[in-house]
C-alpha cells in the first residue's frame, strides 16, 4: 500500500512539474513589430517637442488641450513600447533608413529649425505652424501604424497600434478642424 501512495504521489508530482512546464509561451514578434515600436518612439519624441510648444503656448484652448492630451497618451504608449523592445532584446531606435519616408524624402518629419521656428513664433502664427507641425507627425504615426497592423505578428502590438490608429484619427480630424478656422 506505501509503494502505490508513493508511486501515485511520484505520478502526481511529475504530472505536476510537466503541467507547470506547459506554460503559455511569450507572444513571438517579428521584424515589422520591432521596426513599428523603434520608429513610434522616435515620432513621439519629435512631436513630444512640438506638443510641449503647443501646450504651453498655444493661443487656441483646444490646441492646448489637445497637445496636453496628446503628451499624456504618448507617454503612456512609449513606456509600453520601450519596455516591450527591452523585454525582446531589441535597441532603441531603428537602423538607419528604416523609415517609411526613405523613398520620398522624409516629408513629414521634423526638419532642423522647425521646433525653433515655432518656439520663436507667437500668437496664432504659433497655432498655425503646431498644428502643421502636429498633423505632419501624425500623418508619420499612420504610416507607421498601418505597417504593424498590415505586418506585424505580436497580437499585443497589433492591438496597441490598432487603438492607436483610431485615435489618432480622430486627432488628426481635431487639428484639421483647427487649420481650417
Amino acid at each position: 500500500m506505501r509503494q502505490a501512495r508513493r508511486a501515485a504521489g511520484g505520478l502526481l508530482l511529475l504530472l505536476a512539474l510537466l503541467l507547470s512546464g506547459c506554460g503559455a509561451e511569450p507572444a513571438a514578434h517579428n521584424d515589422t513589430d520591432v521596426m513599428f515600436l523603434q520608429m513610434s518612439v522616435a515620432q513621439i519624441a519629435e512631436g513630444e517637442q512640438v506638443a510641449a510648444v503647443a501646450e504651453r503656448s498655444a493661443v487656441n484652448p483646444g490646441l492646448r488641450a489637445l497637445a496636453a492630451e496628446l503628451r499624456g497618451q504618448w507617454q503612456s504608449e512609449t513606456a509600453t513600447m520601450k519596455q516591450w523592445l527591452t523585454d525582446w532584446d531589441q535597441p532603441m531606435t531603428a537602423p538607419s533608413g528604416s523609415s517609411p519616408h526613405a523613398g520620398h524624402g522624409d516629408l513629414h518629419a521634423l526638419q532642423p529649425g522647425d521646433v525653433e521656428g515655432l518656439r520663436a513664433a507667437t500668437g496664432t502664427d504659433l497655432d498655425r505652424i503646431a498644428v502643421a507641425l502636429l498633423l505632419g507627425n501624425l500623418h508619420n504615426a499612420m504610416e507607421t501604424l498601418r505597417l504593424e497592423t498590415d505586418g506585424g505578428a505580436h497580437p499585443d502590438a497589433k492591438s496597441l497600434a490598432g487603438t492607436m490608429t483610431t485615435t489618432r484619427q480622430a486627432q488628426i480630424q481635431r487639428l484639421l478642424a483647427m487649420a481650417a478656422g
